[in-house]
């Protein structure tokens, strides 16, 4: 679920957005497991994760 929620910023933003990518470099992947994972999605995604990308991508609800 972080993951389709995370990858969802992209899609909102551009794929390529090199602002979203240098926030996911600085709040996901330098921190590594320094802190729980949770914290780091918030960190990232500015909010609780949300399972709505996760049923989409999944194609159990349609694209909206």
């Amino acid at each position: 679920m972080l993951s389709a929620d995370a990858y969802s910023l992209f899609e909102e933003h551009g794929v390529l957005n090199p602002e979203i990518g240098a926030r996911f470099r600085s709040e996901i992947l330098s921190i590594g497991g320094a802190r729980p994972a949770m914290q780091s999605f918030t960190s990232f995604r500015g909010r609780a994760p949300s399972i709505d990308a996760l049923l989409r991508h999944n194609g159990l609800v349609e694209n909206v």
